[in-house]
């Protein structure tokens, strides 16, 4: 069963948490310093925000599937749809541990479609939040490069951010 996946980036994590979770009408399933996510059944919706990105606002979309086999079907229908598509696999990002697929449609939104079968305890697996952040301004990102150990690549030529 899929999952709708929504990353907003917020100016104020403590604000944003009180709204989300009044709007929601429950808690984040998890906080960190930077970062909160709804696990919702009502609406089925993965929906995270975090304080990480330059600018405010709709991050990213996505589906979250519960099996590597529904991932491998979302590929196929992901490849039909965009040629660019970018495989992750075992991408270290957001606190999770995932394989990803990454396009965009014809507006430029990004989609991310992905299982996550792990959790981490700091923000892309490795660096603490402060260094990562540092090492990331906020320049849009596509995937990492498999066997990176960043969650995102940097491009300086466009804007938005990295992750789920």
């Amino acid at each position: 069963m899929k999952r709708f996946h929504v990353h907003v980036a917020v100016p104020e994590l403590g604000e944003a948490i009180r709204f989300y979770s009044a709007l929601f009408g429950a808690t984040p399933a998890r906080v960190e310093g930077d970062y909160a996510k709804w696990m919702l059944d009502d609406p089925r919706v993965n929906f995270a925000i975090s304080t990480r990105e330059a600018h405010t606002g709709v991050d990213h979309l996505g589906l979250q599937v519960d099996t590597g086999e529904e991932l491998a079907g979302m590929e196929a229908q992901l490849r039909a749809a965009d040629t660019q598509l970018q495989a992750e696999p075992e991408a270290a990002c957001c606190y999770a541990r995932s394989d990803k697929y990454w396009a965009r449609d014809p507006a430029g939104i990004r989609w991310e479609t992905f299982h996550t079968h792990g959790s981490l305890t700091t923000y892309g697996g490795g660096q603490p939040v402060a260094s990562q952040a540092a090492a990331s301004p906020a320049a849009c990102c596509t995937p990492a490069p498999p066997g990176s150990s960043a969650c995102c690549t940097p491009l300086p030529s466009e804007t938005g951010a990295c992750c789920s």
